[in-house]
C-alpha cells in the first residue's frame, strides 16, 4: 500500500517521538519503520493501519496526495524527442 514516508516521519517527529519508542507504540520494528519514512519499502495495511493508530490519524492521511489523479504518479511519461538523432527521417 502506498504510504507518503516523509509525512509519516514529519507527522511522528511533531509528534515528539523518536523513531524507536514510535516504532514500539506501534508494534513495529524501527528498522521497518524507518524504511517506510524514506519510502525503500511500501507498507502493508495491517503495518499502515498500525501507524495510524499511533499518529491518531486515518490511513488517508498517511498515502501521497494525487490531486484526484491516482495513475499520474505511477506511469512514465514519454517524451517526443523531434530534435534529437533518435528516429531523425532523412
Amino acid at each position: 500500500m502506498k504510504a507518503d514516508g516523509q509525512g509519516i516521519r514529519k507527522r511522528r517527529e511533531t509528534s515528539g517521538r523518536g523513531l524507536r519508542k514510535f516504532a514500539a507504540i506501534a508494534g513495529l520494528s524501527a528498522s521497518h519503520v524507518s524504511r517506510i519514512e524514506r519510502d525503500l519499502t511500501e507498507p502493508q495495511p495491517e503495518a499502515l493501519a498500525r501507524i495510524a493508530a499511533a499518529l491518531a490519524c486515518s490511513i488517508e492521511d498517511l498515502r501521497p496526495e494525487t490531486n484526484g489523479d491516482d495513475d499520474a504518479h505511477r506511469r512514465p511519461v514519454a517524451v517526443d524527442d523531434d530534435e534529437g538523432s533518435r528516429g531523425a527521417h532523412s
